[in-house]
């Protein structure tokens, strides 16, 4: 079980990152959630089997064909559990 905290970086907000992250996490059955920051970036948690979780993670480096990411930090955290779905929140 792995959870990891991503800051995106790029041309990745108001070209539906945080809908298709959603919806990559789902696909691959990830928890957790995904936000714009008010600086420009995304922001994103995400729980899960270790392979699905670096499998979205991979994901975000190119995101919606509209993103143009330049950059991915991620954070490894302690898994809490608590998430039981992939939402958008704001």
């Amino acid at each position: 079980m792995r959870r990891a905290r991503a800051i995106v970086t790029g041309r990745v907000q108001g070209v539906s990152f945080r809908a298709a992250t959603a919806s990559e996490a789902r696909r691959l059955g990830v928890a957790g959630w995904v936000r714009n920051r008010a600086d420009g970036t995304v922001e994103l948690e995400a729980e899960g089997a270790d392979e699905r979780v670096a499998e979205l993670l991979a994901w975000c480096h190119h995101g919606p064909p509209a993103a143009r990411v330049a950059r991915v930090d991620v954070e490894d955290l302690a898994p809490t559990g608590a998430d039981t779905k992939f939402v958008v929140t704001s």
